[in-house]
């Protein structure tokens, strides 16, 4: 059981001392095809180089710029939206207007299909999304970051404030809000969509309905990191594409399941009698629309 929650640093495991993962740990660099060469994340200065970090010793992805390694997602994604043989590159971070002018949010990843003379045939969105940490990663990161050297020494076991994946305000949050608005101006606009997540994440979320691959708007491409053992790191492998169409599957997404109102009923009448025994209780009774003693 790892006794630190440090998976991937500047793109590389811990225990990994070539050359090359010294280099971007020494010069705070991204592997990932981030906007610049160096590591952005929380603070351009001063950046927190975790791309992932351990849950039950398996890495779970919490920089959504992990997800760019050798840009699997927009070959995945663009099989997808235009099929085989045709021309495509892509556009980061497009700012997706509303009715009136409006941002409604940046899309990630547009990609955009093309003919001979560069004019656009069409266009698909891939909305990217890692996963929320609870706690503090930063304090374990630079207490690593300042002597990697040391790292068969490293632990943070016992520490406060654990770092820990938070699948559940990934989801409400930001994958869900994500979804329902920008998701819906692409879907008026008959664009299909695809959403790129970590297995771990998906597994969190409500059985989707499938459809097939000619009828789904919309497509989740599953990922994981699976270790090489040759290059001592973890690489980005598409496990799974799921279909579907936009509606069933934003609905059952959005619709909580509901628990048992008996047991609901049984957690308010124990808060009940726990302040009823402990203070006299005060009996109101309605009056003429009004509440009197």
């Amino acid at each position: 059981m790892m006794e630190h929650p440090l998976a991937e640093v500047f793109g590389f495991p811990l225990h990994n001392d070539s050359k090359e993962a010294i280099r971007f740990r020494k010069n705070r660099l991204c592997p990932f095809n981030n906007i610049v060469p160096s590591c952005t994340k929380d603070k351009a200065n001063d950046p927190l180089g975790v791309c992932s970090i351990y849950l039950d010793d398996h890495p779970v992805i919490t920089c959504p710029v992990r997800f760019r390694e050798a840009w699997l997602i927009a070959e995945d994604a663009a099989c997808f939206f235009f099929g085989a043989n045709t021309k495509w590159t892509s556009l980061a971070e497009i700012k997706l207007p509303d009715k009136n002018g409006k941002s409604a949010g940046n899309i990630d990843l547009v990609l955009v299909s093309y003919n001979d003379r560069g004019k656009i045939l069409d266009f698909g969105s891939v909305e990217i999304q890692a996963v929320y940490i609870s706690g503090n990663i930063r304090e374990p990161f630079e207490t690593y970051i300042n002597e990697p050297s040391k790292w068969k020494e490293f632990s943070w076991k016992g520490m406060p404030n654990y770092p820990k994946p938070d699948f559940l305000s990934s989801s409400r949050k930001r994958l869900l809000p994500q979804i329902l608005y920008k998701g819906g101006i692409l879907r008026y606009w008959h664009k299909k969509q695809a959403v790129v997540l970590q297995k771990s994440f998906f597994e969190t979320l409500p059985s989707i309905p499938r459809v097939g691959k000619d009828a789904a708007d919309l497509a989740w491409f599953i990922y994981d990191t699976v270790f090489d053992d040759k290059a001592k790191r973890y690489k980005l492998t598409l496990l799974e594409t799921i279909y579907t169409e936009f509606i069933p599957a934003v609905e059952k997404i959005a619709t909580p399941e509901p628990g048992s109102v008996d047991e609901f009923l049984a957690r308010l009448q124990e808060r009940l009698d726990v302040k009823l025994e402990g203070t006299s209780p005060v009996n109101y009774r309605i009056t003429d629309d009004r509440l009197t003693q």
